[in-house]
């Protein structure tokens, strides 16, 4: 298990299981079609729990290109591993595309509405509105980068004594995603990660989907962009405040 090979896992498994309940909530004829925004959010945020838990020990679960970044920028993190861990991360993110389109695909089937389907694998914005979806992106993804930043270890306090939490650990940063996506995450689906949004987007451009639509290549670039920026300017922030 390698750092890279990590990577590919961890971000698999945030993919497949937060992929997986926006098909569970979105298709029709699943037994979960129509059960709401909650169950998204709370699917997500366990998507990312599982995600960690699998990747934190040996790559420390970056499985988000702008988390990477801004742990770079930060100081945290060396610039010459970046990209190694952004591919890590679209292989797994696409992998788990493909994977929850072929255990849905009957579903798939018995959806006609395109968008619908499109919104299996990527992220569109309720209100098209340019300036403000880039906005939204950029805060949430400082609001997840800034928090990371100040994550700090459990300790023994009589002899300060740095102690490991172990899968518990992971369970931090999946409840900021959960309230990321509860306070934020209602104007453009909260991305807030450029593999979990360009990856599964190439995915749905290359599977033979009935009635598919629109790829909303037009809009492709706010997910991108916007979470770079706001774990960059958290990392500034960051840096600034210490």
């Amino acid at each position: 298990m390698t750092p890279f090979i990590s990577e590919i896992v961890g971000t698999f498994l945030l993919m497949v299981l937060g992929l997986g309940v926006n098909a569970n909530v979105s298709l029709q004829k699943t037994y979960g079609n129509g059960s709401g925004w909650i169950v998204i959010t709370t699917g997500w945020a366990f998507a990312v729990y599982t995600g960690v838990v699998v990747a934190g020990p040996h790559s420390g679960a970056h499985i988000n290109p702008a988390v990477s970044v801004g742990l770079a920028v930060a100081g945290e993190f060396p610039w010459n591993e970046v990209p190694s861990y952004v591919l890590a991360q679209f292989i797994g993110a696409m992998f788990a595309a493909f994977c929850v389109w072929l255990v849905n695909k009957d579903h798939f089937d018995a959806t006609e509405d395109g968008g619908t389907k499109r919104g299996v694998f990527c992220t569109a914005p309720a209100i098209p509105n340019t300036g403000i979806n880039l906005f939204s992106e950029i805060l949430g993804t400082f609001v997840l980068v800034f928090s990371v930043l100040y994550f700090t270890d459990a300790v023994i306090s009589t002899n300060n004594e740095i102690i490991g939490l172990g899968s518990l650990g992971a369970l931090p940063v999946s409840l900021i995603v959960w309230g990321i996506g509860l306070s934020l995450g209602g104007t453009t689906g909260y991305a807030i990660n450029p593999a979990r949004d360009l990856g599964p987007r190439m995915v749905h451009a290359l599977l033979p989907l009935k009635n598919k639509g629109s790829n909303g290549w037009g809009y492709a670039w706010v997910p991108v962009v916007g979470p770079i920026l706001g774990g960059v300017i958290a990392a500034w922030v960051a840096m600034l405040v210490s």
